[in-house]
């Protein structure tokens, strides 16, 4: 492994690991806390600031992904080359899983401590509002295409250069809010991943589902993309210039 490659995934690790940590944390720590909790619009807050601030940390490095869903994005729309794609897969999984045991070794500090859904997703009987299989499939497949519409859409060429990472942040925050009674806000594999390995259960039965619908609404997003903007922004694995920065 080259050292560029190693900085990328180092890169992805810690800011999937900080989006994992801050947004669940926020959900499973603060969002109920006894008259000063933060509630939904806390968490969605949290989840759009873990974004923005590792957009401009580490983005630049790796592109900042910190999703196996904006990668897949990413790739179907030429934006990010082939060999780079199961490395960042790979360190966002483990950024996440991490996240959780750091945050469940946290949590677990407080007597009397019960981890409940552990911040983790579902559908039918495990989604917060108990919204249906079909219902849930349908919000997360449009709202990770519509993430991703909108990561490409504000990095690509004619954009304002520097400021992508507002309107990232910003759309992961609404997208909580629209989906956090409906599924408890996937779009993200990963951060899927990592709270329902300590959920356990009937949660890691679910998990198929919020890897499957978000690398699709993913993939179908880039590919649109792909013919909207320029194609001078698809990029080749031969090209001497790296993939642009998602942020």
């Amino acid at each position: 492994m080259n050292n560029d490659t190693l900085r990328r995934i180092t890169a992805e690790f810690f800011g999937t690991f900080w989006l994992t940590f801050g947004g669940c944390g926020a959900a499973v720590l603060a969002a109920a806390y006894p008259g000063l909790g933060i509630g939904f619009l806390g968490v969605a807050l949290a989840f759009g600031l873990t974004v923005l601030t590792m957009a401009y940390a580490v983005g630049h490095i790796s592109g900042g992904h910190f999703n196996p869903a904006v990668t897949i994005g990413l790739w179907s729309a030429g934006r990010c080359a082939n060999k780079h794609v199961l490395p960042y897969i790979v360190a966002q999984v483990i950024g996440a899983v991490i996240a959780a045991a750091v945050l469940w070794t946290i949590a677990s500090g407080k007597p009397g401590w019960e981890p409940a859904g552990f911040a983790a997703n579902g559908y039918g009987d495990l989604s917060p509002g108990k919204y249906g299989l079909g219902a849930c499939i349908l919000t997360e497949f449009v709202l990770t295409f519509f993430f991703v519409f909108i990561i490409i859409g504000t990095t690509s060429k004619g954009a304002a250069v520097g400021f992508a990472g507002i309107p990232i942040g910003l759309a992961l925050t609404l997208i909580h809010l629209i989906s956090i009674p409906v599924t408890n806000t996937s779009v993200n594999p990963a951060r899927s991943t990592g709270p329902a390995l300590f959920a356990g259960g009937a949660y890691i039965g679910q998990l198929w589902m919020f890897w499957i619908v978000p690398l699709l609404g993913a993939a179908v997003g880039g590919v649109l993309a792909r013919w909207l903007y320029e194609p001078a922004d698809v990029i080749t694995e031969t090209d001497v210039i790296e993939e642009r920065p998602a942020y």
